[in-house]
Formats: C-alpha cells, structure tokens, sequence
C-alpha cells in the first residue's frame, strides 16, 4: 500500500490493498520504470509496486536485456537500491517474476505453424534473456498451443480448486517454519535447506552431483531444494521424496530452447 501511495498510484478511495499486487510492464519499459529512479524525485519502479505480488513480462525477449538483467538483485535480495544524483533509495521487491516468451521472432514452430527464423536468429533472440538471469528462475517450462481434444478434455483444474491447494500448501510451510524467521519455501537459504530442513542427506549429495558434472549453479540446486519443498506441500508430504527432487529438477530444466 505505501509503495503504491508513495508513487501517486492509490485510488483515494481505497486506504489499504488486500489482494496482492500484479504489475505487466510493456516491453519497451526503461529501466528507471522497471526498477525505480527519476530524474529529479526518485520513486518506485513495477518491481516494487509488484512487492508481495507477480511481476509479469510478457514477451521477455523483446525487452531490452540491460533491463532484464537489473532484476537480477532483487530476485536474489528482495530489494531494490536506487542511486541517482547522490540520493539513495531502498525499496522493498520481493515478487514473483513470471516471463512469457515465444521461441523465436516468428512465433512459429507450434501448433501446425512454421517457423520462418533461421537457427542463428532463434539463437540471438534467445541470448537476449542472459544466463544469470535464467539462473534466477525456479520453472521453466515450454507451452505448446492447445489442440481441439486439449480444449474438450474435462480433466482439468478450475481456478478456485488450484487457489485452494496453494493456500493449504502455504498453511502447511508457515507450521512447519515456525520458530524460524521465515514463512515461505522461497526466503529459505540454501545452507539451512541442506543443513536443517529435513531433506534426505543422500537426495542433496544426488543433486550435488550436477554441479560436479557443470549441468548446474549452487544456486540452481538450492531453488530445485526449494521447489521440491513445495511440491512436498502441495501434496501434504512431511518432506520432499526422490519423486519430489525429480520433478523439481525436470521443471527447472524443462525448456530446452533456454538451456
């Protein structure tokens, strides 16, 4: 609410916001925009007034990569520092990033349509979203155009079920979190998640392995440890199995086009 206030963006008839933030920047948005500055008063950008929400990029690989890249500190910290004209600010960013991206110029390549791109420009148009910030994303993962029989299938989720069971997996991380300073899979580093968080020592030494064999960051393996978390929430297991470390590693190194 105060990030909002402070950038002129609250209604005056709304005095608290109850439902978290969702910021969609278009992909010409300056970096100053994105992360905070000005040039005279310095104020919010969209990661902070997506604070405690979803940042959203669509067509992330439009966006130019100086600007992607500046996400790079507060999907790590939470925080924005913005210096300008020897003012400082610190702004609070801890969001979820969520990026949309086609595989090449064209679009192509799905649902019946050819892809256009020669294999050098589908190559530089992906290069544009950098390793370090790839790094930084928990899934990745390819969606394809849905068929006819997808659109007819009744073997679906509706909104309000899903909503339901990520509040239940929540519940269940705040329990098990208590007595920590943490709330949440994502705050948790990755020496207590190895050291203190109840995972199988032989499952990290698995994961260990691909960083041995350069498949994978230290940062890598503590998000998968993270998801695989949960992923054990979401199916109220009392902490995650092999299946769990599997699936979390399949959907962090799921899209092939980024790897």
């Amino acid at each position: 609410t105060s990030l909002h206030s402070v950038a002129g963006l609250l209604p005056s008839s709304i005095s608290l916001m109850t439902r978290p933030p969702f910021q969609a920047p278009h992909h010409s948005v300056t970096m100053p925009a994105l992360i905070g500055g000005g040039t005279r008063t310095l104020a919010p950008g969209a990661a902070s007034l997506a604070h405690g929400g979803i940042l959203f990029l669509d067509e992330a690989a439009e966006f130019a990569p100086s600007v992607l890249d500046s996400l790079r500190e507060p999907l790590e910290s939470g925080v924005i520092h913005v210096h300008r004209s020897g003012v400082q600010a610190r702004y609070p960013a801890a969001f979820q990033l969520v990026m949309a991206s086609n595989p090449c110029p064209c679009g192509g390549g799905h649902g019946g349509r050819r892809c256009t791109c020669s294999s050098v420009n589908r190559r530089r148009y992906l290069a544009r979203l950098s390793g370090p910030l790839l790094d930084r994303m928990d899934i990745r993962i390819d969606v394809h155009t849905p068929s006819r029989a997808d659109l007819a299938s009744t073997q679906t989720h509706d909104s309000a079920s899903i909503r339901q069971r990520v509040i239940e997996a929540r519940s269940r991380a705040r329990t098990r979190l208590k007595g920590t300073p943490w709330t949440m899979n994502a705050q948790l580093p990755g020496a207590w998640l190895r050291h203190h968080s109840g995972i199988d020592a032989s499952l990290i030494h698995q994961l260990d392995r691909l960083v041995d064999s350069g498949h994978s960051s230290m940062r890598g393996i503590d998000r998968m440890l993270r998801l695989a978390w949960t992923l054990a929430d979401l199916e109220a297991a009392p902490r995650p199995t092999f299946d769990h470390i599997v699936a979390a590693q399949q959907l962090r190194n799921g899209a092939d086009h980024y790897e």
